[in-house]
């Protein structure tokens, strides 16, 4: 079929049906025909007008001619539809003696999918001339040839068929024979001599002539050659064949040298003239390759196995020859019988290596076909896919299949697929043949990042410089190749918070984290930023802690008594005994840690073997029992020092003067402390003082009443007045609690030490008024109300037990422990 000419109606209508037969994938075969040898470009056929189609359409549905075989023979022009000839087909070479000769293809739309199959018919040109198997034919006739004895010629050989094909024998101009062209059943031409006239060997011994095999094409070819006949004596008896036709079958599978006939023929002539001899006449090149024959026995066998799918039927000429040269042919006809010894064959005729995980169900894969060479049951093949896998196969005609996605993909999953097709005959024995697709999957980025740990922790010292690498952020992504390229950064935090943010930076490509400034422990202890990896799509997030770690960067802090004012002065009698609690340092350190562990030590003493420090708790207490010996006034320096490296430290000056009752107290204080010791006085001078104070106080009994009481009135007024603002000297109970330095949050000082000191308001003068000591009683504040309390802890941050190896009893008379009371009445500058 060659349409060249506008279709008609009844055709346009064909070519629909075609096309909803092609949807439907039971499409008849469309067939068309080509000359063999064709030159490149030659029409064949418009594919568009047998589909109905249009050009366009072609091209928008991306038609294209999927060969049968793996050689590409045929084009389709998308454009306008034409089926042209790509290369140049040989008939003779894809076909052999084979009529009619096919090329068959199958048209494919891939959008959508549709698929017909189509078949191209090679017409045959004469294009081979006939060959004869020898250039010379020697025939031996005996002189008593009856006339009209046929002899059998070697054929000549022509590839082409049809009226190509050799079609008759002539032969040149003698007196004796005459040429006749036989047809065989298979279609081919052979010549048989026949002697028209007796011979006589006397008269001509030897008869030659030629002999022309012609074929039937436009101009004709032919081939000659050249017969010589020798006549022989009498042999007036010739073999003969116990049968004319031989008809045998064989299986292809059999072996090489396998019997497949056994011909007999009989001579009544004795002796030489009798003795037959057989051979297989050369009419086919092919027989002569595949079979050979006993030239005494009569046995045919194989020289080769036979194959059921190239030749099927064999036809053998064997000649009997006696000794005297007479002969007599017979025939010998092989039937092949088919055998299941061809596996399919699966030939893929589309693939695609690399397929995108977003690729949907149901896209195409691959496209190929199914081929078995055997016949009938042993040729129907079906499919599979072997395995548990993402794709089936699809049917898109007889022996056509396409390979489709089955499901939604993920590269993260499996990045490539081996798919095993295998094809099975329904042969007995079954015959299988598989073969693996390799399907590669292309990245999309359709995974988030994910933190290595949601809470980052990291820690840095404090005052260290910018710029120093803290850690680094990991993030993974299962994606490949850029999607996989993970971007750091901060979270802003939301407006009005703290600017965290502003400590720390990260680096975008490697996630190092960075300090932006020095921190300072005691202001930032601890600190938390949100921050985000993100490849291009949904970003993840983690939190990053980072801790300040304390450097000793501060010294200690002196709370009791304080640094900037004068020397404390402390009484204490000269009946104290040993482990008397003379005073208490209390110092803070706003470091932490051990850099806040405080020890307190005495560094320096007007006699150092009378007074000792409790290292943990700064108590100052006497070393041993106090003696007239020892200077009346002592000068104490405490030194404060912390547990940091390296440490720093402070130090606390104590002024201490030893009385021998209270009333010495105005006159220990009244004097610098710097002075030394007293002056010595004469018994005489110290016994007229001790009278006249006497004598005052007798006199003055009644004014000192009238004083008591208006030191209770004006106590708080006046003492609040006179006396400086709260400093860490002087603290009530829940100060520390309350002070802005945080130090009751750090626990280096308790309420476990309590001095009560009561101030006249009157008391301007440096002369003593009246001194008692304080017995403990629980309302031992109410004879002085509004006097100031000062708590200090013994018990220091991180250290051991509230209480000292150095603490002693307290003095008989006072309070007993920890609640050890005073009272004077003092001028407030008697303090100093």
């Amino acid at each position: 079929m060659n349409p060249k000419s506008e279709e008609s109606l009844p055709r346009r209508a064909a070519a629909l049906i075609l096309v909803l037969c092609v949807s439907g994938m039971r499409a008849e075969t469309a067939r068309y025909s080509v000359p063999e040898e064709a030159e490149r470009g030659s029409f064949v056929a418009n594919i568009a007008k047998d589909l109905g189609l249009t050009g366009e359409e072609l091209l928008a549905r991306q038609a294209r001619v999927v060969p049968e075989g793996e050689k590409q023979y045929l084009q389709l022009n998308q454009h306008t539809g034409d089926l042209v000839v790509r290369e140049q087909m040989d008939r003779e070479e894809l076909c052999g003696q084979s009529e009619p000769c096919w090329v068959r293809f199958e048209v494919l739309l891939e959008s959508p999918l549709q698929s017909f199959r189509a078949e191209v018919r090679l017409t045959d040109i004469n294009d081979h001339a006939p060959v004869f198997p020898n250039k010379e034919i020697v025939l031996k006739m005996p002189e008593s040839t009856v006339p009209g004895s046929r002899f059998l010629l070697e054929s000549a050989q022509d590839p082409d068929v049809g009226n190509n094909s050799l079609q008759h024998y002539s032969i040149g101009s003698n007196e004796y024979f005459l040429v006749y062209t036989r047809r065989r059943s298979d279609g081919g031409r052979y010549a048989e001599l026949v002697l028209d006239r007796a011979l006589d060997r006397e008269q001509q011994a030897e008869i030659a002539f030629g002999i022309t095999a012609v074929d039937g094409g436009t101009p004709p070819r032919s081939g000659t050659a050249l017969i010589r006949i020798v006549v022989l004596d009498i042999n007036d008896n010739m073999p003969v064949f116990t049968q004319t036709l031989y008809k045998v079958s064989v299986k292809e599978n059999s072996s090489q040298d396998t019997i497949v006939v056994v011909v007999s023929a009989s001579d009544l002539d004795a002796g030489t003239n009798g003795e037959i001899v057989y051979s297989i006449a050369q009419n086919s090149e092919e027989n002569l390759q595949t079979f050979k024959i006993n030239p005494e026995t009569g046995q045919i066998r194989l020289k080769k196995p036979l194959d059921y799918e190239e030749k099927k039927t064999y036809e053998i000429d064997v000649q009997a020859t006696d000794g005297g040269g007479l002969s007599t042919h017979c025939k010998v006809e092989v039937q092949v019988k088919d055998v299941n010894d061809n596996a399919p064959e699966v030939i893929i005729t589309s693939l695609t290596s690399t397929l995108s995980e977003a690729a949907p169900p149901n896209t195409v894969v691959a496209l190929f076909n199914v081929r078995d060479r055997d016949s009938g049951d042993n040729g129907r093949t079906t499919c599979e896919l072997t395995g548990e896998q993402p794709f089936r196969i699809t049917l898109l005609a007889a022996d056509a299949y396409a390979l489709v996605t089955s499901e939604s993909l993920d590269r993260e999953q499996v990045e490539e697929y081996n798919v095993t097709v295998r094809a099975r005959d329904e042969g007995s024995p079954t015959l299988s043949t598989s073969k693996t697709l390799l399907v590669r999957l292309s990245d999309v980025n359709d995974n988030a990042p994910t933190f290595t740990q949601e809470v980052y922790t990291m820690v840095i010292n404090e005052n260290e410089p910018a710029g120093r690498i803290l850690g680094h952020l990991s993030a993974t992504d299962p994606d490949a190749g850029e999607n996989a390229r993970v971007r750091y950064s901060l979270v802003p935090p939301p407006t009005g918070a703290l600017g965290a943010a502003s400590f720390v930076s990260v680096d975008a490509e490697s996630g190092t984290v960075r300090s932006l400034r020095a921190l300072d422990y005691e202001k930032v202890r601890a600190f938390e930023v949100t921050v985000r990896a993100a490849d291009g799509g949904s970003p993840a997030q983690a939190v990053l802690r980072v801790l300040v770690r304390d450097e000793n960067d501060n010294a200690p802090v002196l709370l009791h008594p304080p640094p900037d004012s004068s020397a404390a002065g402390e009484l204490v009698p000269r009946w104290a005994p040993s482990g008397y609690l003379v005073a208490k340092v209390v110092a803070v350190d706003a470091d932490a840690g051990q850099n806040a562990w405080l020890s307190y030590e005495l560094a320096k003493a007007t006699e150092p073997a009378l007074f000792r420090v409790g290292l943990h708790s700064g108590e100052v207490r006497t070393a041993r029992a106090v003696t007239e010996r020892d200077a009346a006034r002592q000068k104490l320096i405490v030194l404060v020092r912390d547990r940091g490296q390296p440490p720093r430290s402070a130090t606390a000056t104590l002024a201490v003067a030893l009385v021998d009752d209270f009333s010495d107290a105005f006159h220990q204080l009244g004097h610098d402390p710097a002075g030394g010791q007293l002056p010595q006085v004469a018994e005489e001078e110290m016994l007229t003082t001790y009278l006249i104070a006497s004598l005052c106080c007798v006199s003055s009994l009644f004014v000192l009443s009238v004083l008591v009481l208006t030191a209770n009135t004006f106590c708080k007024t006046r003492v609040r007045a006179d006396l400086p603002p709260a400093s860490p000297s002087c603290y009530g109970d829940g100060d520390f609690a309350s002070s802005g330095m945080g130090v009751g949050s750090t626990g280096t000082l308790s309420p476990a030490y309590r001095y009560e000191m009561c101030l006249t308001s009157g008391s301007g003068r440096s002369e003593f008024q009246f001194l008692r000591p304080i017995l403990p009683s629980p309302h031992s504040n109410d004879e002085c109300p509004d006097s100031p309390i000062i708590e200090e802890s013994t018990t220091h941050r991180g250290l051991g037990p509230p209480r000292g190896e150095d603490e002693g009893a307290a003095a008989p008379g006072f309070s007993h422990g920890y609640g050890l009371s005073y009272q004077a009445l003092l001028a407030p500058e008697d303090l100093t």
